[in-house]
């Protein structure tokens, strides 16, 4: 979760696409394009081990965008093969999230 919170920061759109699960995984991203965000801070509320190759994880990642502070709260799933984690998917939790 770190890794890819890092990647996010950078703009490491191949480091990404290569985390995400192939079953979910889009096409492209264009992180470029996106408003310019300012990353401020990731919290990893909670983890666990949902299976023998699935695990969550619960993050609250702090961003601003034009000034306007914003909340992604998210709990995201993730599965083990090959000797990696990728992501899977995510839901958004509690609230005022984004």
């Amino acid at each position: 979760m770190r890794s890819r919170y890092s990647a996010y920061v950078l703009q490491l759109e191949h480091y990404l696409l290569d985390t995400w699960h192939a079953s979910t995984r889009p096409q492209s991203l264009d992180l470029a394009q996106e408003e310019a965000t300012r990353w401020l801070g990731l919290e990893i509320r909670h983890n666990q081990h949902t299976g023998p190759d699935s695990a969550s994880v619960e993050f609250v990642a702090r961003y601003k965008i034009a000034g306007r502070a914003f909340r992604l709260h998210e709990i995201s799933r993730f599965i083990h093969e090959d000797r990696r984690w990728y992501y899977v998917d995510g839901v958004f939790a509690g609230k005022g999230s984004r």
